[in-house]
């Protein structure tokens, strides 16, 4: 009997979110994708694996028994990845990375570069998600590796089978119409009196942000509610309302938008997220060590205090 990865993860996935609809989503897979592949492992294995319970399945316990045993040929898989690693002088990997904009534009091009000129056998591709996704996407195994935010002592809520190394340490800046602070600096709370330009209260910077304005005492006045921060600069640059913008947000900013310090700096600190394990994976440190490199030439070091943002 042979067993394939990858319907072992789905199995795995059905029993931790307990739809097929759920552990498809997380598996970027379709619902009817997953259940072929299930119904195809029922048959390798030669047992009934899924039952339905009305209108939901859930694992017989024969199917538990197998996501049980998943679990453990899932984790001997990457340890043996590693084994490998270490026994080579020169490291041949492929990594997988989450991303989202502003990383892949600002940080990830130098970064593949270092890691390029003194490890070319590290392949990376990366894929963006949204910020809130990525750590799943690592506990999830569907990436190797991921970035992760967390905002001026606010630290996301973490899980112990994840272990995270910090990168770089971005300012936030305010993003206004050109002209429409005359100040090399501003405050925030002389910010309360425009319209603004935000994410969603459920995305980590849109949660960031109004916390910040609340902690100030004012609550901000969202005139239009986008995800993308590229678009939102585009916004101001209509003149439709300000915004904060990060570090490497600013390697999207289009004409006629003025960046301006605030005089209370926030910051939000970049880490790198990946599978905690008894042994270090040499190709994800090494990729780690690449992005600090690049984080630090950018004056955005982990160890430093961000750059003060010019106006363009």
């Amino acid at each position: 009997m042979e067993l394939s990865l990858r319907r072992l993860q789905m199995l795995r996935e059905l029993h931790r979110r307990g739809t097929v609809t759920a552990a498809a989503q997380a598996l970027h897979y379709s619902p009817s994708g997953v259940s072929q592949q299930l119904a195809q492992l029922e048959r390798e294995v030669g047992v009934q694996l899924i039952e339905k319970t009305g209108r939901r399945v859930q694992l017989t316990a024969l199917g538990l028994l197998l996501s049980e045993h998943a679990e453990e040929i899932l984790a001997s898989v990457e340890r043996a990845t590693t084994a490998i690693e270490q026994a080579q002088s020169g490291i041949t990997a492929r990594l997988s990375v989450g991303v989202w904009a502003s990383v892949a534009s600002g940080l990830i091009p130098r970064a593949l570069s270092v890691l390029a000129l003194d490890h070319p056998g590290i392949a990376v591709s990366t894929t963006e998600l949204l910020p809130e996704e990525t750590a799943s996407a690592v506990r999830d195994g569907r990436v190797d590796a991921s970035f992760v935010i967390d905002y001026s002592g606010r630290t996301t809520d973490w899980e112990p089978s994840l272990h995270r190394s910090v990168v770089a340490v971005e300012r936030l800046h305010a993003a206004v119409p050109e002209g429409a602070i005359p100040d090399d600096t501003v405050s925030l709370n002389a910010l309360a009196e425009f319209p603004w330009i935000l994410a969603g209260p459920r995305s980590h910077f849109g949660r960031a942000v109004r916390a910040e304005c609340h902690a100030r005492g004012f609550e901000p006045r969202i005139a239009h509610t986008v995800e993308e921060q590229f678009t939102a600069l585009a916004m101001i640059a209509g003149g439709l309302g300000v915004s904060l913008v990060t570090d490497l947000g600013l390697t999207l900013l289009p004409p006629g938008v003025d960046v301006v310090p605030l005089e209370e700096p926030i910051l939000r600190t970049l880490s790198v997220a990946h599978r905690a394990t008894s042994t270090p994976r040499p190709s994800i440190d090494l990729f780690v060590e690449a992005v600090r490199t690049a984080a630090e030439e950018q004056g955005l070091g982990a160890g430093g205090t961000p750059p003060d943002a010019a106006r363009p």
